[in-house]
Formats: C-alpha cells, sequence, structure tokens
C-alpha cells in the first residue's frame, strides 16, 4: 500500500471513533504541554541566575593571581610577566589577554578633587573586555595619561577647603570632565591646605609627581566599573615609578605583576581554560565558578519538574495503547478482509503505527502550544506571585524560557510516544489469523 493509501485510512479510522481519539490526543497534549512547561522554569532559572552573574562583571573574564606556593623548576617562586602571560595568551580559546595594575590616585580638575581606584589595561583589549563608554571614547595606545571614568566618579568630585561635592553646589550638576585639565598624582593631600608651621619631629614633605591627564571617557553604568577608572598600563606604570621615587622607596616595585586578564570567547571554554591556568601554577578566578554551581542547581529542579511531566506523559501513552487495542477488537472482520484481498502484514502493522503516531504528533503539536501559552501566562499575569515563591534563588525577569530545541525534542518525544504506545497493538493485528477474524466478528 502507498504512503497516501495508508494516511488516507488512518485518518478516516480516527474520525470514526472520533471521541476516543480526541481524548488519547488531549492526553498526550497535556503530558507534553506539562514537559514543555515544568522545563521551561528550570530554563528561567538558569537565565536569571546568567543575568545575575552579568550584572556583577564579565563572565568572559579569567581573573588571574599569582600564588606565592607556587614554584618553578629552580625552586624560585613563578612570576607573572609579560612572558608568562603570553604563554597564556596562546591557550587555545583565549582570544585576548592584558596584564593588570592597580593603585588609588588622586585628580583635581580646578579645585574639585577625587580619589579612586585606577585599573592599567592594554587599550587595545578595552572593547573585548567590555568597557563601553556612554561618553566620549574608550583608550588609544596614542593617548598620554588618558584616563576613562567609570559612570560614579564623576560625581565624586568635591571642594575639600569647602567640605562640599561639586554635584552639591547648588545647581545639582555634575563637574565637566571633558572642558577641564586633568592633574593626577599620588600625594593624598593634594588639594588640601597646608600647615603653616610645621614640627621639627615631623618627617619631610614628600613632594609627588604631578601629571597632567585627559579624560577620554565615561564608561557605561556597571556593578564592576561604575567607581573605577580605566588608563593605559605603560601610563600607570610611569605614575607609580615616579611616585615611589619620590617617596625614596624605589625598593617596592615588585617583579611581575599580581593579575592578568584573560578573555575566552566560548563560555564552555572558561573552565577548561581554567585549568590550564592552574597547570602552569597560577590562580584562576572567574564569575563562572559560581554560575556553574547555580545551574547546577537549576538543573536538578529541572529534572524533578521534568520527571513530574513525564509521567503525565506516560498516562497518556497508556491511553493511547488502551485505545489502539480497543480499535483492534472493534476493527477485527476489516483487519481480517484486509489479509484475504492481499494487504501485507507490513501494510497492517504500518497502519496500525500510523494511527498511533498521528495522535502522538496531533497531541504533540497541540501541547506544544499549551506550552508556550503557560510560559506566556508565568511571564505576565503569574509573574508577580511566582517570583515571590522563587526570592532567594536568583530568579528574576522571565520566570519561563523555551528554547526552540525544547519545543521541536517535545514535539518528537511526543510522537515517539505515539509510535512506542501502538507498536505493541500493531504487532497483535498484524498477528491475527485472517479466517479468525473474518469467523468471529
Amino acid at each position: 500500500m502507498r504512503i497516501s493509501d495508508l494516511m488516507e485510512f488512518s485518518l478516516k479510522n480516527l474520525f470514526r471513533r472520533r471521541v476516543r481519539s480526541l481524548l488519547a490526543l488531549m492526553g498526550v497534549a497535556v503530558g507534553t504541554c506539562a514537559i514543555v512547561a515544568m522545563l521551561s522554569v528550570g530554563f528561567g532559572l538558569s537565565a536569571s541566575y546568567q543575568a545575575q552573574m552579568e550584572s556583577y562583571g564579565n563572565l568572559h573574564l579569567i581573573q588571574v593571581s599569582k600564588s606565592e606556593q607556587a614554584r618553578g623548576p629552580d625552586g624560585r617562586a613563578l612570576v607573572l610577566d609579560e612572558r608568562r602571560i603570553g604563554q597564556m595568551e596562546k591557550i587555545p580559546g583565549v582570544s585576548g589577554a592584558t596584564p593588570v595594575l592597580s593603585a588609588y590616585l588622586y585628580m583635581g580638575i580646578g579645585k574639585q578633587i577625587a580619589e579612586s581606584e585606577v585599573i592599567g589595561i592594554k587599550p587595545q583589549v578595552m572593547e573585548l573586555f567590555g568597557y563601553r563608554a556612554e561618553k566620549g571614547r574608550l583608550l588609544q595606545s596614542s593617548d598620554r595619561y588618558g584616563l576613562v571614568m567609570g559612570s560614579s566618579i564623576p560625581s565624586q568630585f568635591y571642594d575639600p577647603r569647602k567640605q562640599q561635592y561639586a554635584s552639591f553646589d547648588g545647581t545639582g550638576a555634575e563637574i565637566d570632565v571633558f572642558s577641564e585639565k586633568l592633574v593626577l598624582t599620588g600625594d593624598p593631600d593634594y588639594g588640601k591646605r597646608k600647615p603653616m608651621i610645621r614640627e621639627e619631629t615631623e618627617a619631610p614633605r614628600v613632594e609627588y609627581p604631578r601629571f597632567k591627564g585627559k579624560v577620554t571617557g565615561v564608561l557605561e553604568e556597571n556593578d564592576e566599573s561604575s567607581y573605577r577608572c580605566v588608563m593605559d598600563l605603560k601610563d600607570l606604570k610611569q605614575i607609580l615609578r615616579q611616585t615611589r621615587l619620590a617617596e625614596k622607596n624605589p625598593g617596592q616595585e615588585k617583579q611581575g605583576y599580581d593579575e592578568a586578564w584573560l578573555y575566552v570567547e566560548d563560555l564552555d571554554r572558561v573552565q577548561e581554560v581554567c585549568g590550564q591556568v592552574k597547570e602552569m601554577g597560577f590562580q584562576p578566578h572567574s564569575l563562572n565558578d559560581w554560575l556553574s554551581s547555580m545551574k547546577k542547581t537549576a538543573a536538578m529542579i529541572q529534572g524533578v519538574l521534568g520527571g513530574i511531566g513525564g509521567i503525565s506523559l506516560l498516562v497518556a501513552a497508556l491511553g493511547i495503547t488502551n485505545t489502539m487495542v480497543m480499535s483492534i477488537y472493534e476493527r477485527t472482520r476489516e483487519i481480517g478482509v484486509m489479509k484475504v484481498i492481499g494487504a501485507g502484514l507490513g501494510d497492517i502493522k504500518r497502519l496500525f503505527l500510523m494511527e498511533a503516531g498521528m495522535i502522538g504528533l496531533g497531541g504533540g503539536l497541540f501541547g506544544v502550544a499549551l506550552g508556550f501559552l503557560a510560559s506566556l501566562c508565568m511571564n505576565t499575569v503569574l509573574q508577580p506571585f511566582l517570583s515571590g515563591l522563587l526570592e532567594g534563588t536568583g530568579a528574576g525577569g522571565q520566570i519561563s524560557v523555551i528554547p526552540w530545541w525544547v519545543a521541536l525534542g517535545a514535539l518528537a518525544f511526543a510522537l515517539f510516544t505515539g509510535l512506542a504506545a501502538g507498536y505493541s497493538p500493531a504487532r497483535r493485528a498484524m498477528a491475527m489469523s485472517a479466517l479468525e477474524s473474518l469467523k468471529n466478528e
């Protein structure tokens, strides 16, 4: 028999017993909907965890620090220098790397002073590491003592003589960091009134060097960088070197760096890169460590919810089996006639499998549509209530997320369930004797 003939006979048989077929189809739809909706809550939790971690920092970033216990072949402590950072940059999956320096500097614009942590990195990797300028632009290698400020730094300038912040001068406006000359220094007393008379016992005043800088941009608001400034690594090195010389403490300069940053394009390779960095003797840190733990929790919740939905689909499979077995008993004469007129055993088997598959596929389509409707309902009408139940788990935003492959997988699983449920009845129909079928009828 042709496939088109089998489909035609299958549809006629299903519509002939439409109530029973509809009930079996609805059972599959409810089971499929339960699986899709419950799995979507787990995916929603994972997405919420990832969004929460991204608000704390860059998930692609690996921060590498040196370990005091790690030793090289010569027994000396490992140094995080340019050579080793270059080796890390060659690790498969690493798209960029930079040494990192950190220092607290004082900035002056006119009479207004601010202090901030300043991070020194290579300018060419700023965009790669997720820095975005809301005003102005990012650093360029040609900038001399250029500075990119965090979004909250412009509001931190104050007049130490008046003990008044620039943003509270009566106008409520932030200081214009672009139009004024910027002074950078390591002097903690910069801008403060100096005492007219000094005690003989006091240590000599250190004459800190001052550097003429410029603000090239202000970063977009971000929890990690709002209260930091970023400048070229080589410029920060120069400031620190001259500051230490002024303090008559040149020996304070350390060999190598305390920290380096690596950027991994593929999030799935972050843990792999961290493992290779550990093998080199250094300590990697990434927000993905926390995210992996959170996703394991979400996967456990997802497994429990998916199991509940799977039970619903199992019950639906029993309903399909019952429907097909009853159909065999009611169509005994029809099966006998088909065999007498020359229908092959394979054709009879395919006919009943196709009927069961149609119930599974139809129920799957309807169930997936109901799953998307349930997801929409959870993200709108039930969102305030469900957010209260999930408070403390990190969930926020969308409660339910349905990836496209989950919908297709649920549809395929429903079809497979229908075929599996109809397999035994189909074999029973195939094994029936034609003469016995006609006689029993």
